[in-house]
């Protein structure tokens, strides 16, 4: 690996909603000098609006991403998958070549969160998981190396 190209990160989830999504919006905001970022869901439903809500209060607008299918990305050549969900880490296919799989795993927001009474109760773990993400975000790709 050398500086001089960025590396091609896939951030995977199942549902590719909430998790993956702000990893996407993350690694572009805080290491695009480092990591082209994407994000796929092994059986993706739609971004979840409180991610969005959550990324807009750091100053990371994600309104224009959209769930999408692993499938929709064959064909890129990834350097990293990471998988952020026990689901994904399970069921991620094997990918050709130099690709990498390591797990990171995260609470999920909305399953955190379903008991909450309102939305400022559910904002609390949004945010939670997010600030965990910024942290181990900010470490790549040197934590990437480590994690192998």
């Amino acid at each position: 690996m050398t500086n001089i190209s960025t590396l091609n990160i896939l951030f995977l989830c199942t549902g590719n909603s909430c998790r993956s999504q702000m990893a996407e919006g993350l690694a572009a905001a805080l290491k695009g000098y480092a990591i082209t970022a994407y994000s796929a869901g092994t059986a993706p439903k739609g971004i979840d609006p409180l991610a969005v809500k959550t990324m807009k209060e750091i100053g990371i607008d994600i309104s224009g991403q959209r769930s999408k299918h692993l499938n929709e990305l064959a064909g890129i050549d990834f350097d990293y998958v990471i998988t952020l969900c026990g689901h994904a880490n399970e069921t991620c296919p094997v990918f050709p070549g130099k690709t990498k799989k390591v797990h990171a795993g995260f609470d999920d927001p909305p399953a955190l969160a379903k008991n909450a009474s309102n939305e400022d109760e559910a904002m609390v773990f949004y945010r939670r998981v997010r600030d965990e993400m910024v942290s181990f975000i900010k470490k790549m790709p040197s934590l990437l190396e480590s994690m192998n």
